[in-house]
């Protein structure tokens, strides 16, 4: 419809009348840019939308009248408004220059608008295209998404604009490189865990800054156990086993001996369990405590488990221990310090210094 349309009250449907008449206003072939043709319109005006776009055409002393229109609608005759559209305003008339003012531009207002101009001669145009340009908006887009490792997904981003919007995937993750789709769909075939985590769409047509939305990609999968180890532990000590599983959703950890499940709160033994870790506490170690345990780590995918040994580790004697302090010596106590590890070392008698009683022996 363009900016405005008329009024319409009769008396002035018969002055619009008149005034086509006199200007005998083109509906076909607009000037060319470069006419010599007299009035002569700027070049085509390219704006924003919400910013305001003006159209000048420029005349001289010649013109007894003139008129701005969009399309078949008159704007302006003179200093005399038609239109009822308050965002157009008359800039200015002069004997040069005859410009008007459409406010907070909308993409309606796009198209040709033509200033016509009446000379002793005969009626003159000359026409100018608004073009608005509007900032990318992302006006559809898959929301976050919960599927089974293996399966295909397909994401969805649509974007308008002036000009239209380039769409872009990427996935954010610190081992992806580049672009994962340069259109509007996402499709990923046998999606695997790796592939789980943000996808960014951003839309893009360098009228304002790209938009960017994000869309969550959860792959769930069974769960694995990546460490599981046996210790060893003195009798009397503190001793523990750690199971780490990964799975999504998190696993959910139990643990067996020979068969029969330990549960929380049995005397001497706690079970503290995390999201990827289980641990199960061995507050005084006895003797019945060593053997095999089973960790079990599950999900509504799936489950698994590994053995886990707990093994007796002898503790060193205090005269090992001194051995050991003193390799190539006897361990000798001092009175003052017989109820702690302060000793002295005697050296072991050395064979070499050893009296040869052959050597000694009298001759007869």
């Amino acid at each position: 419809m363009g900016v405005c349309g008329y009024l319409f009250l009769p008396w002035k449907c018969l002055v619009v009348v008149s005034l086509r008449l006199l200007f005998l206003v083109p509906t076909g072939v607009p000037v060319r840019s470069g006419d010599a043709t007299f009035p002569k319109a700027m070049d085509n005006v390219t704006v924003r939308q919400g910013e305001s776009a003006t159209l000048r055409c420029t005349i001289d002393n010649r013109v007894t009248r003139v008129a701005w229109l969009n399309r078949s609608t008159i704007l302006y005759a003179g200093n005399d408004k038609w239109c009822l559209d308050p965002r157009v305003v008359l800039l200015s008339n002069t004997q040069t220059q005859y410009s008007i003012e459409i406010q907070n531009v909308d993409v309606y207002d796009e198209g040709p608008y033509t200033c016509s101009v009446q000379t002793d001669n005969h009626p003159k145009t000359s026409r100018v295209h608004l073009i608005v340009q509007v900032s990318p908006k992302i006006v559809e887009i898959s929301s976050d998404i919960s599927i089974n490792e293996g399966n295909n997904v397909s994401l969805t981003c649509i974007a308008t604009g002036r000009p239209e919007p380039t769409v872009t995937w990427r996935h954010i993750s610190p081992k992806a490189v580049g672009f994962v789709s340069e259109d509007e769909y996402l499709e990923i075939q046998g999606i695997t865990r790796e592939q789980s985590g943000d996808y960014e769409c951003s839309a893009s047509n360098d009228v304002a800054a790209p938009v960017v939305r994000r869309v969550k990609v959860t792959v769930n999968y069974p769960p694995y156990i990546s460490e599981a180890k046996g210790t060893g532990v003195p009798v009397g000590q503190t001793g523990t086993l750690q199971c780490e599983a990964s799975a999504v959703p998190s696993a959910e950890f139990q643990w067996y001996k020979d068969d029969k499940r330990l549960v929380e709160g049995k005397k001497g033994v706690k079970v503290e369990n995390r999201p990827f870790l289980s641990k199960l506490i061995f507050l005084n170690v006895s003797e019945h405590d060593y053997g095999n345990y089973t960790c079990v780590a599950s999900n509504k995918l799936g489950h698994t488990n590994a053995s886990i040994t707990l093994f007796e580790l002898s503790e060193p004697t205090s005269s090992t221990l001194l051995q050991d302090l003193c390799p190539h010596g006897r361990p000798l106590l001092a009175p003052e310090h017989r109820r702690s590890l302060c000793f002295h070392c005697t050296p072991l008698p050395d064979s070499s210094n050893k009296p040869d009683y052959q050597k000694s022996k009298p001759q007869l």
